[in-house]
């Protein structure tokens, strides 16, 4: 009869926590941590057992190749290339010319024949992983250094590749590892993990991580999915699609999706049935590759997996610690399950006291972009590489461009400067090793190998946001260190952020600041949606058939065209929302002109012609009237998406251009049709102040609205009464001009008198310190300014304080 009683080399999930990594490795200590302590909290792991360490020494033992593999290490220069590989393959063989002894080959059988019985299945098919006894520390990651089964079926096979996971022990990538980080090649053992595989084959898989695996950003899940088997992903063989959820509302049970990305998913990796191979690729069908490979509910539930994993983790290790994951759908039950958790190792170990802004100081011409891994620049000179055979041609600060690496690779991707591949997402090798090595990489680029030669001179940047770009040229670039620590003690006047794209955000977050005074939404519809708001409406009214045809390609999977609008906008602003929570994030309503707005798709056909927009048709005034009204309220459900269903309350609302009080009320009136009411459920409204008007009847404003934000730019120009965009006046156009200097100090008394928040968040206290230090000397609430001004005004607005209080 079989039972699952305690055998020497084999222990079961219930049987192991996380102490028994000495016995059966990282991967399946974890494993039988989650099975024992997290299924009651509703997270499915398949069933499993791990061969212990103990059986891998047995192995070595009984064979006689112990002495053989550490003679064969010692006698090697292990740094050189050719070498490594004449080792590597040497020690491998003679383990698979090896015999598994009996009694562990009768304890394995065993096993497996209970884990058949389990699933009343016959020979099931299972997932054979290598779980080396040294994974996962906290300065290093054995993770790829060996080989992972899949599809493993019958007793035979099981054993063979049993073999080849003791084997992986030394590939020349993990002997490389072990020589690089110091380890000992013999305070490693190698354990494997046998669990039964779910049939992601015929649905999805994915990885996912608990913090932001570039900025370290850690109250967002990085989900990672496509179609098949997920080594794939692992392996960096397709672009996936790429999910954000946020944890602190997930927590509190909202649906705080912040933004989904459709990957390529080119191919997916099934089972070969009655083929040579255990599994096999196969495209995915077109019409696949343009939706989703997972539903919302199911982002929205392996996210609170990957929270109740990560607490639980961090409650066993005393200390937070964030987590790598992968899990999987079985396409038979339609069940989501966890496949593996291991703590993150590379940008959780970051020194936050330090950090580290890049800034490109040049644009050139844009031979290739793709996804951005890490957040610096390098540049040299190109070197394509098709394959690994190929690795010798590489030289050190050469930029390694190729179309996907693998483990093989990683003995010599530290020599390079910066790595581009054309395919891969942020989870895939190239993207974890370049983490690891420190090196920015570009992933997903496509046309990589095609857009770059040989040679070509280029400077690649992952400092510009979520797409990383290869320039031509050596460009000249400039890195700037921060001692957080040091700005740690804030300022009374608070210093916030001026911000537009949401790709930037967690990476600006890490920055000191006291939240974003300005969200700007013309970037996210310009380079989001692309779409004017009317011309989703009013699909059917659009008389160019071009247009037609691309608002059907940018909107294909959307239930409607407006839900597009609303979905892409809500996206946008909760990145911004959530990247600097619970600190506000004030985000000002669109104020295009009508010659920018007609400029965006189909939007000529919605937009009056005027000879001078920059005092016509904007902001306020659209909000109620007909032309624009119906496009207001796609912005409106957008708002109330972010606040109410996904719980990011700190978002605030600014009303831009709001010329008399009347229409305040009636942009509020409006508002509050689609929820959005003043005071409900915490929602603060805010009114730029950049008319004349707006400072002349402060006090009115103030009872209508939560506070005032100073747009200089508008109010020097409607002082002055200079066009601000004319180049024959610019000499005139002078924030720092008394009369505009005497209407802000107007303007802020008036507030501080009604008892109303004002703050100022134009471009002049960036461009001109003496305009910050005359804001703090009117005692003006906040001010807001460009990210790449905000430390030294910080330091500037600290010292100036200073200095009052040290005059009193």
């Amino acid at each position: 009869m079989l039972t699952k009683g305690r055998q020497k080399y084999i222990r079961w999930f219930d049987e192991i926590t996380i102490k028994d990594i000495p016995t059966v490795g990282g991967k399946t200590a974890s494993l039988g941590e989650m099975y024992q302590n997290l299924k009651a909290k509703g997270i499915s792991i398949p069933n499993g057992f791990g061969i212990t360490a103990s059986a891998y020494w047995l192995f070595l033992k009984e064979n006689n190749i112990l002495d053989q593999i550490k003679s064969t290490l010692d006698d090697a220069d292990l740094s050189q290339a050719i070498e490594l590989q004449k080792v590597g393959k040497s020690i491998r063989q003679a383990i698979l010319d090896a015999s598994i002894p009996k009694s562990l080959e009768y304890q394995i059988n065993e096993a497996y024949k209970v884990l058949c019985a389990e699933n009343h299945n016959g020979d099931i098919s299972v997932a054979v992983r290598s779980s080396a006894t040294a994974e996962d520390l906290p300065d290093a990651s054995f993770t790829g250094q060996q080989e992972t089964y899949l599809n493993v079926r019958t007793e035979k096979i099981l054993l063979s590749t049993c073999k080849q996971c003791f084997a992986s022990l030394f590939t020349d990538r993990a002997i490389s590892y072990r020589e690089h980080r110091n380890f000992d090649h013999f305070s490693v053992a190698l354990s494997i993990c046998v669990q039964r595989m779910v049939r992601s084959d015929l649905a999805s898989s994915g990885v996912m991580f608990s913090i932001d695996t570039e900025t370290g950003f850690k109250n967002a899940v990085l989900i990672n999915a496509s179609y098949g088997l997920g080594e794939n992903i692992v392996q960096g063989s397709v672009n996936p699609d790429e999910f954000y959820v946020f944890k602190p509302t997930l927590r509190n049970g909202k649906r705080p999706i912040l933004q989904k990305h459709a990957g390529t998913k080119e191919y997916k990796l099934i089972y070969d049935i009655g083929g040579s191979k255990m599994v096999k690729n196969i495209p995915v069908a077109a019409s696949d590759r343009k939706r989703f490979s997972i539903t919302d509910d199911e982002i929205l539930k392996l996210a609170r997996w990957a929270c109740d994993i990560e607490d639980h983790y961090s409650k066993v290790n005393s200390n937070y610690t964030p987590m790598d994951m992968e899990w999987a759908k079985d396409g038979l039950t339609g069940e989501l399950y966890i496949l593996q958790a291991r703590p993150e190792t590379v940008v959780s170990q970051r020194k936050a006291a330090t950090l580290e802004l890049y800034h490109i100081k040049q644009k050139g011409k844009v031979l290739t972009s793709g996804r951005s891994i890490g957040e610096k620049i390098s540049s040299g000179k190109v070197r394509i590489i098709k394959d690994a055979t190929n690795l010798a041609n590489l030289n050190d600060g050469e930029v390694l461009v190729t179309d996907k690496t693998d483990p093989d690779w990683e003995p010599s991707m530290k020599r390079a400067s910066a790595i581009v591949t054309n395919r891969g997402g942020r989870t895939c090798h190239a993207a974890i090793v370049s983490r690891e090595l420190g090196l920015p990489a570009i992933v997903g680029t496509i046309d990589g190998t095609q857009a770059l030669k040989d040679g070509d001179e280029v400077t690649v940047s992952c400092a510009e946001g979520e797409i990383g770009r290869v320039y031509q040229g050596l460009l000249d670039f400039e890195k700037e260190t921060i001692d957080a620590d040091a700005l740690k003690d804030r300022p009374k006047t608070q210093i916030m952020m001026n911000l537009a794209n949401p790709e930037e955000a967690f990476r600006l977050s890490m920055m000191p600041n006291d939240g974003v005074g300005l969200a700007r939404t013309e970037f996210i519809i310009n380079h989001y949606i692309k779409i004017h708001p009317m011309a989703l409406l009013r699909f059917n009214a659009i008389e160019d058939q071009k247009e037609k045809d691309e608002i059907e390609k940018l909107t294909l999977g959307y239930s409607s065209k407006p839900d597009y609008f609303i979905e892409k906008l809500a996206q946008g602003i909760a990145m911004l929302g959530a990247a600097f929570y619970p600190k506000d994030v004030i985000v000002r309503l669109s104020d295009f002109k009508t010659n920018e707005y007609a400029n965006l798709i189909g939007g000529r056909q919605f937009e009056p012609h005027e000879e001078n927009p920059m005092i016509g048709f904007r902001g306020a005034s659209r909000y109620y009237n007909d032309r624009y009204r119906d496009g207001f309220s796609l912005e409106c459900k957008a708002l109330k998406h972010v606040r109410d269903d996904m719980g990011l309350t700190n978002v605030k609302i600014m009303i831009p251009f709001c010329r008399t009080v009347e229409e305040g009320k009636k942009v509020l009136w409006e508002m509050e049709k689609y929820g959005l009411t003043r005071g409900e459920n915490n929602l603060e409204i805010y009114v730029m102040c950049e008319i004349p008007s707006n400072v002349i009847l402060a006090d009115k404003f103030s009872e209508i609205f939560d506070g005032f934000s100073i747009g200089s730019n508008d109010l020097t120009q409607l002082t002055l009464g200079v066009d601000r965009d004319s180049e024959l006046l610019s000499d005139i156009f002078d924030e720092r001009n008394e009369a505009v200097l005497r209407t802000i100090a107007d303007v802020i008394q008036k507030a501080r008198n009604a008892r109303t928040k004002i703050g100022i968040c134009g471009q002049a206290p960036s461009d001109y310190p003496e305009f910050a230090a005359f804001l703090v000397k009117e005692s003006i609430n906040s001010i807001s300014l460009s990210p790449d001004t905000l430390i030294k005004t910080t330091i500037l607005v600290k010292n100036l304080e200073k200095e009052a209080n040290h005059s009193k």
